[in-house]
């Protein structure tokens, strides 16, 4: 392949969080690279699936009582397998933090050591951690911003070892060879359909289902717009999206974004490793953000539920597509797609009569009562 795709399997192959910098995530890294655990997602991950190794992030409120006090827990009690220095590090995230729960004073900022001398390149195998505390502290008011300590590690959830990630990108290859205008031809990948094939990744039925491949050739899972080679590289532009009128133009050079990246059919959580070859597609930038942390149903899997929704007319029922069984997402059989965006549970309470109710007599009282009678008799109609 030529140096701009292998270079979009490459980045594909990174991992890349949003915000890293603030929680001293490593970015533009390999994803099979140790992974930043949470305290707080401890009871939700199996450490086993790291092979790459993990450090434990804790905020100073969750291991400090008071200051200089460290809870009792971490002393010797249920985590006391959790030691900072050594398996954990102290996050510092907010000046008020740090002068309620300030480090200990034998701690000391993390770094890396070579050889004994502090180095300050990149993580490798072949350098040592050391120290206890990082800051990422940003300036508010009269306090400066404090950036200090070297990054720990990777995004937990886009972790995937070197294996799984090296298939993961053979079956982006084989996409990029589907996609319309391709510059490549199948007799070109003779080497890597033996990869996928040894894998069980070749089948284009598997492809099809999953709305990654239709009718032979690459398409984006959650509209099924078929994707062209050149899109793959092409700068995104809001201009073309119908539901972005309003976004700010997008100068040439200023964004990294192409018009189609990397696409997962299953959100990356922290409880399972998702970054694996049978959940990774080309998309569209933009229905990668409309989807969010949703599940990507294809058309062909809500079909096989036999769940059809339509709408009631005075001449009878008109279907017009197939929904999941969690009411998550619809389908219509041309290509539309409706994805819920809130469930019934987020309503707010009507207010209560006490709360709302005009004590001023020079307003009048009872005005706010008769429109909470009135909305709640509407919402029952």
């Amino acid at each position: 392949m030529v140096k701009k795709d292998r270079d979009k399997l490459e980045k594909a192959g990174y991992a890349t969080p949003r915000g890293g910098k603030k929680g001293a995530y490593q970015n533009h890294v390999g994803r099979s690279n140790r992974v930043i655990l949470p305290y707080e997602k401890l009871s939700s991950v199996d450490l086993r699936n790291y092979q790459d190794g993990y450090i434990i992030r804790l905020f100073p409120e969750q291991y400090f009582d008071a200051a200089y006090n460290p809870k009792q827990k971490f002393i010797n009690g249920v985590d006391s397998w959790i030691i900072v220095g050594i398996n954990a590090f102290v996050l510092y995230r907010t000046h008020i933090g740090k002068q309620t729960f300030p480090p200990l004073p034998n701690w000391s900022l993390r770094g890396l050591e070579k050889d004994g001398k502090i180095v300050n390149s990149r993580r490798t195998k072949n350098v040592t951690d050391t120290g206890h505390f990082v800051q990422r502290i940003p300036r508010i008011g009269e306090f400066t911003e404090r950036i200090e300590g070297v990054d720990q590690g990777v995004f937990a959830p886009e972790y995937a070892d070197q294996t799984t990630n090296y298939l993961s990108q053979c079956v982006l290859a084989w996409l990029i060879v589907h996609t319309v205008g391709s510059p490549y031809v199948t007799t070109q990948t003779k080497h890597l359909q033996a990869i996928l094939a040894q894998n069980g990744l070749l089948g284009d039925t598997s492809y099809e289902y999953k709305g990654v491949m239709r009718h032979g050739l690459c398409s984006c899972p959650l509209c099924l717009r078929l994707l062209s080679y050149e899109e793959l590289h092409k700068m995104v532009s809001f201009n073309e999206d119908s539901v972005s009128d309003n976004a700010a133009d997008q100068v040439e050079g200023a964004t990294r974004s192409t018009i189609v990246n990397l696409f997962h059919l299953e959100p990356l959580v922290y409880d399972r490793i998702d970054h694996v070859p049978a959940n990774v597609a080309w998309g569209h930038h933009s229905c990668n953000s409309r989807l969010g942390q949703r599940r990507c149903r294809s058309l062909r899997e809500l079909m096989d539920l036999e769940l059809k929704v339509g709408i009631i007319t005075p001449e009878g029922i008109e279907s017009f597509g197939w929904i999941s069984d969690d009411y998550e997402m619809i389908r219509s059989p041309l290509g539309s797609v409706w994805i819920r965006i809130s469930t019934d549970g987020d309503l707010d309470e009507l207010p209560k009569s006490e709360d709302i109710l005009i004590e001023d007599p020079d307003l009048g009282t009872g005005t706010l009562l008769e429109l909470e009678e009135q909305l709640a008799e509407k919402e029952q109609e």
